[in-house]
């Protein structure tokens, strides 16, 4: 226990021995005195399903493929928390019945999205101080907004037959789109990072899977679901470049860990330090390995070397001084006659 005090006390000194007469020397933050990589690039592609829609990707049990790829510009801004630029662009296949004449509708949606994702690192956020190991698993949550414009393609085999229904939607301030959901990040190496990521990309609108220009527009597929809005998962897998010339990326790091594991070694350099192995005699609260009265009076206040007091230095220490602030002969009990 007295080894612990030691050591908390100890490790403040540590600090002000390094600092100038003139206080703490402080450096600005710039690119010379950054620790980590805080830039990466990320590349991926998956598949990409048309869900929670009236024209859907899942139809009669069989799954219709569709494909997205994408590119982001990731600055980890903490070690929990980053932004990306995104740019993502895809094809999803759907189809639906609406009616025996029209049979079962088929069509597709191709869409390209500019987004602003931000990046919360769970792993960092919950990780255990008192854990010393490294981590290569990460667990990321995503969510953003961004632009979607998309073109959709939409055929059956009663009016739309000889007249496919095309629709299109350019990118501008009326596409405006959500996005959001989670990755599982592996750290490969020092310059690559591998993920297993899934998004939910929100259109905020009914056309997204072609149905048609409105919700009561003829032939009448956005009246099979009752959701206003259409929207789609996109999975991935991606490569994360990690650039920069230190060893480190931010996402990889915790401080509060480093922090941890610098106190503990510490201790370890210490633990054969023995603290008042001679005990403390006269029980003043000054280890006798630092005492320089060892038989300092019971009841008496000590200095920092285990002297006891005398305030008005009158050579009677203030346990025995009757009068504690005025100086006087010791034969008077340090009062003036």
């Amino acid at each position: 226990m007295k080894k612990n005090i030691f050591l908390l006390f100890f490790v403040p000194f540590l600090g002000l021995a390094q600092t100038s007469e003139k206080g703490i020397v402080t450096k600005p933050f710039n690119n010379e005195s950054r620790l980590f990589k805080d830039w990466s690039i990320t590349v991926g592609g998956g598949a990409a399903f048309m869900t929670n829609a009236d024209v859907t990707s899942f139809y009669d049990g069989k799954v219709n493929w569709g494909w997205n790829g994408f590119v982001s510009l990731d600055k980890q801004i903490t070690h929990t928390f980053g932004l990306s630029l995104l740019y993502t662009k895809g094809e999803t296949k759907q189809k639906a019945y609406l009616n025996d004449a029209a049979g079962v509708g088929h069509g597709y949606t191709k869409f390209d999205q500019v987004a602003l994702l931000g990046d919360v690192n769970f792993s960092n956020l919950m990780r255990r101080v008192d854990n010393h190991s490294k981590f290569r698993w990460a667990l990321h949550g995503y969510a953003g907004i961004g632009l979607t414009g998309y073109t959709t393609f939409l055929q059956d085999n009663n009016l739309l037959s000889k007249w496919p229904l095309y629709i299109e939607q350019k990118m501008n301030v009326g596409s405006l789109t959500y996005i959001g959901g989670a990755g599982l990040k592996y750290n490969v190496s020092r310059l690559l990072d591998l993920e297993l990521r899934a998004l939910y990309l929100i259109s905020g609108d009914e056309e997204f899977d072609g149905g048609g220009w409105s919700r009561t527009a003829s032939p009448g597929y956005n009246l099979i679901n009752d959701s206003y809005t259409d929207n789609a998962w996109l999975f991935n897998l991606a490569l994360s470049f990690k650039l920069g010339k230190h060893p480190d990326h931010l996402r990889w790091v915790d401080p509060l860990q480093d922090a941890y594991t610098k106190a503990s070694n510490l201790e370890e350099k210490f633990k054969d330090f023995k603290v008042c192995e001679k005990g403390d005699m006269d029980n003043d609260g000054v280890c006798d390995d630092w005492d320089r009265q060892l038989n300092t009076p019971a009841g008496a206040r000590v200095d920092g070397a285990g002297v006891a007091l005398d305030s008005d230095l009158d050579g009677v220490i203030d346990l025995n001084d009757k009068c504690v602030t005025t100086p006087g002969p010791i034969e008077n009990n340090g009062c003036p006659k």
